[in-house]
């Protein structure tokens, strides 16, 4: 039988520990390159005067072994918000142990106690094992969907007014 787990809202002793498990979670999914994260910058979103995210960690026998962190949005078309689960991480040797549920639920039950319209998270193409968790969890994979990024220097770019005019001729002629 599986190491009972306890889930709980992060706190600022689990910086490292949620750190940790974000490095792990960049690695499973090949995107350590694009890994910027510290306890000095996250703590401040978590924790800060004005925290834009939460956090829910899982336990075993003390030990922080998963994460869900998530943020509110908002739905025009029900006109109530929403959560966004911006990423779930388990160990490896602690999934299919009910953690990841157990995350699931206590997101869900959250969103039902706030009100919100909504529950939404995104899940890459290729990782099937997932797509299947979520789909037996009742879960909607919505295929029609693509998400949208600006970050970076191209962000900064938009940003300072270095884009194609949707007006001009060469955006007409798609050039």
């Amino acid at each position: 039988m599986p190491p009972r787990h306890d889930i709980r809202a992060a706190e600022p002793r689990d910086l490292n520990a949620i750190v940790q498990l974000i490095g792990e979670l960049a690695e499973f999914e090949h995107l350590t390159h694009l890994l910027e994260v510290t306890p000095t910058k996250l703590a401040p979103h978590l924790f800060g005067d004005d925290p834009v995210a939460e956090c829910l960690v899982g336990e075993v026998h003390g030990e922080v072994v998963g994460f869900a962190l998530y943020y509110t949005n908002f739905s025009t078309f029900l006109a109530k918000p929403g959560l966004y689960l911006e990423d779930l991480y388990v160990r490896p040797a602690h999934r299919r142990s009910g953690l990841g549920k157990a995350l699931l639920i206590q997101l869900a039950q959250l969103a039902c106690e706030r009100g919100y319209g909504r529950f939404d998270w995104t899940v890459l193409h290729w990782n099937e094992d997932a797509i299947r968790f979520y789909e037996k969890l009742g879960a909607e994979v919505m295929p029609d969907w693509r998400i949208c990024r600006l970050t970076g220097d191209a962000l900064e770019r938009y940003a300072d007014g270095d884009r194609p005019s949707m007006w001009s001729p060469s955006a007409w002629l798609g050039l």
